[in-house]
Parts: structure tokens; sequence; C-alpha cells
């Protein structure tokens, strides 16, 4: 595909010439470059009005060298060749300091050549293209549609939009550059109760998707049934009964069971959390490094896998910022953790072969650090049960739909999740909304009680563009499909009696 010919025409092969140059004559036998430019817009409009506005680019570029077993890494925005040479003088520089800490040599993991590539996301329209003034339009449609309705008091409805032109080589001819597109719209209503001062909200289902602007605009997703139906389902929530605290059968919507899976396993199995390297922020994980191939994660009709190929993914990419052409992987088969996401110093320095592509890093002036691939529930084989079948099989039960709060502890194992909207199930069928739900298990216990998952049918892909990880923080678009599934026995709260009000 064609590399965007703004990019194209940044000074790519002679600040990377430079860097390799002088970088093999100060002895390093690995060396890496990103030439990077990212544009992030953002469009926020409240009750109707536009409140706020961002249109940022990020340019620059970053050097990764290994020198005698250690690595450094430098990073400027200056795009010359006397700036490369720098770099890889600071690079070497660190490498050197750094040296003396080490308990083990480092070493990455072998990647098979592949000589010259160009690899775009699939999209059709570039958002940023697109002006604020009809962005803002759009937005402010759905706005007045919103607050037309008796229910609803207050509108706020934002858009998020990145395109992100990455260029990488290292020494060993290895040379990619790549566009990644993506799009994050939402609406969220909220009614006030002004007898009780309480209030609830709405949020929209739509999930961020590695798309351009025909996201918003085409036939991917139902913009106008959604919002035609926001406030109707808000009102309804706000006259719903608060549910009783106890053991329920769930069944979880993907709108929702996305989190659960980022949060519990998405995490779980990044190899440096389970191994301790990545303690001092968000914690490491109970699925340690011993336990592959025998931890029961989950029930048999548990198969997850990572993957960076995953059509319209936030985490999909022809090439991760080490160089490693994009993979899909098992992680759990038949409920067993059989595999871990990995880097290609993660996956050298435990014996296991090949990286499954999983570095990345949020800036040109940022190292890359092992991330999160699109972490995925598969569905049921073959057709497979609907929504509407899987709940049909429960005698006492909520249905959850859409993400809302979370909350899980430093090993990956206890948590806490809530949602946009609750059904009650009374023998079969849903009979009315409910308020105030939270769900609580440990990792292994809930997927453990995962007794079926649906069809292709009900599989969607959800996801988050602001995944956090790593000292300095960074953030990573992440995509997590799943179809709908049934849990028998589930512990659910009663969040608001939770709070002691």
């Amino acid at each position: 595909m064609a590399v965007d010919p703004s990019f194209a025409a940044l000074p790519l092969e002679a600040v990377r010439g430079a860097a390799f140059e002088r970088a093999i004559a100060l002895g390093c036998r690995h060396g890496e470059i990103r030439v990077e430019r990212i544009r992030s817009q953002v469009l926020v409009v409240r009750d109707g009005k536009v409140e706020t506005t961002v249109d940022d680019t990020e340019i620059g570029m970053g050097l990764r060298v290994v020198r005698d077993g250690s690595v450094g890494f430098a990073a400027t925005v200056e795009l010359h060749p006397d700036a490369a040479v720098e770099l890889a003088e600071q690079a070497v520089e660190m490498a050197n300091a750094t040296a003396p800490a080490l308990a083990v040599p480092v070493e990455l993991a072998d990647e098979p050549g592949y000589g010259a590539v160009n690899w775009t996301s699939a999209y059709e329209i570039d958002p940023t293209t697109v002006t604020m003034a009809e962005k803002a339009a759009l937005l402010e449609d759905w706005s007045r549609r919103l607050l037309d309705h008796p229910a609803v008091d207050h509108v706020t409805a934002y858009v998020l939009a990145v395109v992100e032109d990455k260029h990488f080589a290292d020494l060993t001819g290895r040379v990619t550059t790549q566009r990644r597109v993506r799009m994050h719209p939402v609406v969220e209503v909220f009614a006030i109760d002004g007898a009780s001062g309480s209030f609830e909200s709405m949020r929209s289902l739509a999930p961020p998707a590695g798309r351009g602007w025909e996201y918003v605009t085409g036939s991917s997703w139902d913009w106008d049934t959604e919002i035609g139906r926001m406030g109707d389902l808000l009102a309804e929530k706000l006259a719903a009964p608060s549910v009783v605290a106890g053991l329920y059968d769930v069944v979880i919507d993907p709108s929702n069971l996305w989190l659960t899976i980022h949060e519990s396993i998405g995490h779980a199995t990044e190899l440096d959390r389970a191994l301790g390297y990545e303690a001092a922020y968000a914690g490491t994980s109970f699925a340690t490094f011993e336990k592959l191939g025998s931890l029961q994660y989950g029930s048999s009709v548990m198969h997850v896998t990572g993957d960076r190929t995953t059509p319209h993914g936030l985490s999909t990419v022809g090439y991760d910022d080490e160089g490693v052409a994009a993979q899909s992987f098992d992680i759990v088969r038949d409920g067993v953790l059989v595999g871990y996401q990995l880097d290609r110093r993660m996956a050298a320095e435990n014996g296991l072969g090949r990286s499954n592509g999983c570095a990345f890093a949020d800036s040109p002036l940022h190292a890359p650090i092992q991330r999160m691939a699109n972490v995925s529930l598969a569905p049921a084989p073959g057709a497979g049960p609907s929504t509407d079948e899987l709940i049909a099989g429960v005698e006492r039960g909520v249905y959850i739909v859409g993400d809302k709060s979370w909350s899980i502890d430093m090993q990956r194992y206890n948590f806490q999740f809530t949602g946009q909207r609750f059904y009650r199930i009374e023998r079969g069928t849903l009979a009315g909304q409910l308020r105030d739900v939270a769900y609580q298990a440990t990792t292994t216990e809930f997927w453990g009680s995962m007794e079926a998952v649906g069809g292709s049918s009900t599989y969607v892909l959800g996801g988050a563009f602001n995944c956090g990880k790593g000292q300095p923080p960074q953030v990573a678009p992440v995509s997590h499909g799943c179809p709908s599934a049934l849990f028998r026995n589930i512990n659910v709260l009663n969040a608001r009696a939770e709070t002691g009000r």
C-alpha cells in the first residue's frame, strides 16, 4: 500500500543511515530506529455546545541499541542526519552506563528477515481530514436529538481520532513503514431525579475501532438506532428497582465482557508482568511462569487468543515496534494457560522461541515495551447459541450490558465490575432493568464458572484507547473480541448498599 506522501517526504533514509553508521562504528551489534508522526484529535460537545477541541501532532525519532549485552535508548524531535548521529552516541552512552547493573546480558529472539515493506490498517476516510466543524455538527445533532427526550437532562458527546505513521528499520535490513487509524465516538446521557437527588447515566455501546470517519457515517454501526433508544433506556434505568445482593447466574454481553477479559486475562498473561518486572505499576500476575501448561484458568469452553492481525483491531499492526511480523497465538486453550504475550527479550530470556510481536511504544520519544495484543475469547464452534438462547437457560439471573467501573487487585486475581445496564432474568426471559449491580469473583473462579459461550453472531470487538503500563507511563490502544457468555453462581453485589448510603 502507498505511504502517505507527506510522511514519505521526511528524511527517513538519511536519518536511519546516519544513525546506523555511527552505531556500528561504536560497536553495537543491534540497532533499531523509529521515526513517527502521530496526529491526535479530540472534540467534546456538552449539551449541544462545543466545549473542547484538540488537534495535536507529535513527531520525532527514537533509537535503541544493544552493545555488549546492554540496551541503550535515546530520542529527539529533530529529524536530520546530525541529530541521528548524536542519538547513536547518546544511546551507546546509556548502554554503557547501565551495563554494570545487568544481571544477565540482553538477548533478543531471532526474527526472520523480510526486507522493506509497507502496511496500512483498514480504513476508508482519514478522520483528521474531516473538519472540526463537520465533526461538531454531527455531535451537536446527536446531542439535540437526545436532549429532546424528557428523561435526558444532560448529554456529553465526543470523538477521539488518531492517525499514526511509523517508519522502522534495524541493522538486519528490515524496513517497515506503517499507518494505523483509529476512532472512538462516544455519547453519554444523564438524568437527575430532583426529588431524591440521585442520578443515572447511560453511555453508547459502540466500541473504539481501527476505522476511519466512515465509522460514524457508514453502516458498520447503527448510530441512529442506538441514539434513538438511549433516552427510553435511561428513563427505565432511573425507575428500576435496586438489585438484591446474592448468587446469580449471569449472562454477560460482549460490551461488558471485553473489559473483564482485558483486566483478568490480557494483563495477567503479559510475561513481563508474570515475571515480576511490572510490579511497581498496576502489579504483577497470579499466572506465574511455572504455571504455563498447567494452570486451569477457566472452564473447558474457554479458548483465548492473542492476535495482532484482527481486522479493525486497535492493537492490529503489520509489524510491531521491534520489527516482528504480526501473528495470532493461543493464550488459553480448553481452559488451560498455554501461552504468554512476548516481546523479543522476554522470548529469548525464557527459552520460548520467537517473539509473538507484542512490543509497542506510544511515542517516538519512548522506548518500546511489552504491550498487549488483541486478546479475545473465541465464540462457540459452528453456529453456537444466540444471546437469547443463553438467557433462556437461566432460571434466576442478571443480563449485563456495557462497561463502566472496575477494580482488580495487584495480582490480577480478585476483581469487581459494574456495567451500563442490567436486566433481571426470570425463567429464561428478561423482566426489566435493575440498578446498582456489581459482580465480584476471583479470576479462576469466574472463568471456571463459564458454562457456555455464544456463537459467532454474538461476537463483538470491544476495546480501549488508553491502556496504561510502564514507568514512565505509556498508553496503548487494544481491542478484545468476545461472544455473549453464561456464568453460573456469580456473586452479585448491590453497589449502592456497599457504599453505605
